[in-house]
């Protein structure tokens, strides 16, 4: 049979207290002495009591949780190491100012009904332009978020990457090396028009690489350079490869503009047969563990992967609190090119 659930005023009669007591015991205990907050805790524990979390939201109006709201399903999301980092990067945070973690995924293919049905203080949200329907959906709600890899507005914080010249540099090096037909791999956006219609990281990587092109005179529509998006999983690497390779002018180099992409190209030029960096350079962006000790090392663009979590994480519990934005809180972080075996000098014709 089963036995009652104990309540509030179960324990309150248990230590001999009154129950506004034991709701302080629970939700702001330091208006209690030491003496009495160890009596209602023991008589909570002899009892078995645990409060009510709904209850608790419905009185609070909080619920000691940030959200994640994120542009893919969540078996794509976890696919990619790079949210492993993000994560970690929020986590530090959560752990430190006591609030859990929600990831919100697109409900029914769509972000904006995800968050109505997210119990959450405030949302991270990662990835999506400031004019998005869901960013003005949280702002007509007056619910805290914090933006990550979108752009900068006085009025929202956000955190984001320096994304264009470590693609520059990048290219710059790659043409060094007497590379002059390069393919651009960029991540799905769902625009149409060319990336001249893109936005955010994707669009900010495109400009890098069109200022690198410059410095010898071409530019994203001459001869030999190609670009071509897919989806941001190891598997859409692997596809950008099958198609690049087997066009009629094969390129010397392909720049991914993620390293879980360029992984998936190596692969796919391994299982060809095609020698990496003999016949083809390879990099990503982002430098995922398994950059470093894939073989060979994938030459990569690193970008602070935890910090820029830990920083929106941090953004936002202020924001919750009811902190105003300020220009501390618009984060424009640098990225550092590193070269790895990858990479090296074009082949002879």
């Amino acid at each position: 049979m089963r036995t009652r659930r104990a309540t509030m005023q179960d324990v309150a009669d248990r230590a001999n207290v009154s129950k506004s007591a034991v709701s302080l015991a629970f939700n702001d205990s330091k208006k209690l002495s030491e003496a009495t907050l160890q009596n209602i805790l023991n008589a909570a524990a002899e009892l078995g009591f645990s409060q009510d979390p709904a209850a608790r939201m419905l009185r609070t109006r909080r619920t000691d949780s940030l959200g994640l709201l994120l542009p893919q399903q969540l078996d794509k999301v976890l696919e990619n190491p790079y949210y492993s980092l993000f994560l970690q990067g929020i986590g530090q945070t959560c752990q430190r100012e006591g609030f859990t973690l929600l990831l919100a995924p697109p409900l029914r293919g769509s972000m904006l009904k995800a968050i109505p049905y997210a119990a959450v203080d405030g949302f991270i949200v990662s990835g999506l332009e400031y004019d998005r329907g869901e960013v003005m959906a949280l702002r007509q709600r007056d619910i805290p978020f914090v933006l990550v890899d979108s752009e900068l507005h006085d009025d929202v914080p956000s955190v984001e990457i320096d994304d264009s010249e470590g693609i520059a540099e990048l290219v710059r090096h790659l043409l060094a090396m007497g590379h002059r037909r390069i393919a651009f791999v960029a991540f799905e956006t769902g625009t149409s028009g060319g990336y001249r219609n893109w936005k955010g990281p994707v669009l900010r990587r495109m400009q890098g690489a069109a200022e690198g092109l410059a410095a010898v005179g071409l530019t994203t529509e001459s001869d030999g350079i190609a670009i071509i998006e897919v989806p941001c999983t190891r598997s859409g690497g692997a596809a950008a490869f099958r198609q690049l390779w087997g066009a009629d002018a094969r390129p010397t180099a392909m720049v991914a503009f993620s390293d879980i992409i360029a992984l998936g190209i190596i692969d796919a030029a391994r299982e060809a047969g095609v020698d990496v960096p003999g016949e083809l350079s390879v990099s990503g962006f982002d430098d995922l563990i398994e950059a470093s000790w894939i073989s060979p090392a994938l030459t990569t663009i690193r970008q602070p992967i935890a910090t820029k979590g830990r920083l929106a994480a941090e953004y936002l519990v202020e924001a919750i609190a009811g902190e105003s934005p300020s220009r501390d809180h618009q984060q424009r972080l640098s990225t550092t090119l590193l070269l790895r075996g990858s990479t090296g000098p074009a082949p002879s014709e």
